[in-house]
């Protein structure tokens, strides 16, 4: 192993969270494992495809953990009828499988969120045996973001399985290259229609680090911090059967062997916040900011190219993390895609997100306007797609896939889970999915390609994307092309790609000021302890 590699990592001294039992099975200062293949699932179809596949082999002694943001439990996983995350679940329950889920309890839906749903979701699913809790346990405002599953075949640890990323069993998510939109839709802003495109990525793990991932999940089941710290949510609980008694896991068996062929280094980000007086997690009892000191570390080692994929690059203090390595390295290129409009209508809603990203992006510009650019996509009807994506690719060697964003929110105030990885192999892990990306948005693909896609046929197709310069180039004459053609009246054929450039949005100052509170309090919380904030340190 090249110490070379791994430095792009975090050590378990610098995740600075030693009440955590994630980097335990390690030794020393070691904070990942090896052995792993990572396949990044790019949208949700693919996803969702996977997810069946291996829930719907699970059996007898069999254990599948779930966590999610969103769920609906009619969300169906394929096109057919059978497939809905009830159903499927369902059958791998009456089949003799130990089903476990942790699913956000939600604000109000006056808010914009999902509770009843939850509430539906959990109920169903108890009903047929499943152990199903609605875990409240944020910040006021917060939410628990992470988005993972886990199945492990009981006597047969190569089979396997976790996938983590930004991607919730919920409607609205399975879209596919061609980003029509999921048949069951989920409203968006006006701008997306009434079937809102949806670019996603999803991370399918096999090896040793499906045992972190099962961790992950097991430190928050076993976290002995009550669900609620609300009487009348567990009055209505226990009126539902949805109490707060969690049947205990079975013991955890050793982690997968690792994979034969393959060498992908993967380190679990986290992000916790510190809860409050008299509240806190037994494994994270200070928070942790894993995510934030991760992303800091190995932003400080790119050179050629930060390939960022976002659902909200927002703040100023987030920008400084970006800008700093823009001043640092005078050869390092920035290029990010993000949704082209915010997700919700209302001024009250809306003017906080275009404050967040205006903050964000006139900072990056300011720094380096020649070596940044920033992208939305559309699909070839010329609809936007909403990119709810996190990814981040740098120089083609460190890349994250998980459920954070680049905000502070994420960074601090929700739960959130992110895999990365290091390709000790071939070295091609970020290159691949890096092209992959680009592939899809540039409109290189005549069907879908495979999750394991050979390098050298991803080189060949996207043969003028290989360096960070050549990306940087392509993108913006794209980009450019399209524009043109949008603003001469859409005549003559459509120029290929999906790209549209994104300038740094405007805010009347007054609008800012109304936006600024919500921004701050709602929007983009801040999840630190007093020390950190006062120190603008994670």
């Amino acid at each position: 192993m090249s110490g070379a590699d791994v430095d792009w990592f975090l050590t378990a001294a610098e995740r600075d969270n030693p009440a955590t039992r994630i980097d335990a099975a390690y030794d020393g200062d070691r904070a990942w494992s090896c052995g792993n293949l990572a396949e990044p699932l790019i949208d949700g179809a693919a996803y969702f495809r996977a997810l069946y596949d291996a829930i719907e082999v699970a059996g007898a002694g069999d254990l599948i953990l779930f966590t999610d943001w969103q769920g609906n439990p009619g969300e169906r996983l394929t096109d057919d009828p059978g497939s809905e995350v009830v159903e499927v679940l369902g059958r791998a329950l009456a089949r003799g499988a130990d089903v476990r889920g942790l699913v956000w309890r939600s604000h109000t839906g006056l808010l914009g969120y999902s509770a009843e749903e939850h509430q539906e979701l959990g109920q169903l699913l108890q009903e047929r045996g499943a152990d199903i809790q609605l875990d409240m346990r944020v910040r006021r405002g917060g939410a628990h973001h992470q988005k993972l599953a886990v199945i492990r075949y009981a006597g047969d640890p190569g089979r396997d399985v976790a996938f983590v990323g930004g991607i919730d069993l919920c409607h609205g998510r399975r879209d596919d290259a061609r980003h029509l939109g999921d048949p069951q839709a989920e409203p968006l802003s006006e701008e997306y229609g009434e079937r809102p495109p949806w670019h996603d990525v999803q991370l399918r793990l096999r090896g040793p680090v499906v045992r972190d991932v099962e961790t992950v999940f097991r430190e928050r089941w076993e976290d002995s911090t009550p669900l609620t710290r609300s009487p009348l949510r567990r009055l209505r609980d226990r009126a539902s059967d949805l109490d707060d008694e969690r049947r205990p896991l079975p013991p955890q068996g050793p982690a997968p062997d690792p994979v034969t062929g393959h060498d992908h280094a993967v380190q679990l980000l986290r992000t916790y916040p510190r809860l409050g007086p008299g509240w806190s997690y037994d494994f994270a009892p200070d928070g942790e900011r894993s995510v934030a000191r991760g992303y800091t570390k190995a932003l400080h080692r790119a050179r050629s190219l930060v390939y960022l994929e976002d659902q909200f690059l927002w703040g100023e203090q987030m920008s400084d993390v970006l800008a700093g390595a823009l001043v640092e390295h005078p050869g390092l290129h920035f290029v990010a895609v993000l949704p082209l409009f915010p997700d919700q209508d209302g001024w009250f809603r809306r003017d906080p997100q275009v404050l967040g990203r205006m903050r964000a992006l006139r900072r990056l510009v300011a720094t380096a306007p020649e070596r940044v650019a920033v992208y939305g996509l559309e699909n070839r009807a010329g609809t936007p797609v909403y990119v709810h994506a996190k990814v981040c690719v740098l120089d083609d060697a460190w890349a994250t896939v998980g459920s954070d964003n680049f905000c502070r929110r994420s960074w601090t105030n929700d739960s959130e889970l992110s895999a990365a990885v290091v390709d000790l192999g071939d070295g091609s892990y970020a290159r691949r999915l890096r092209l992959r990306l680009a592939a899809e948005h540039l409109d290189r693909l005549e069907g879908e390609l495979p999750a394991d896609a050979d390098l050298a046929d991803l080189e060949a197709l996207m043969a003028d994307c290989r360096t960070a310069a050549d990306l940087f180039a392509r993108y913006a004459e794209h980009a450019a092309a399209l524009d043109a053609w949008h603003a001469g009246g859409r005549r003559g054929p459509r120029p290929p790609g999906r790209l549209r450039r994104i300038a740094p949005p405007a805010l009347p100052l007054l609008r800012q000021a109304v936006a600024a509170p919500s921004y701050r309090l709602l929007h983009d919380p801040d999840g630190r302890p007093w020390r950190l904030r006062l120190r603008r340190r994670f």
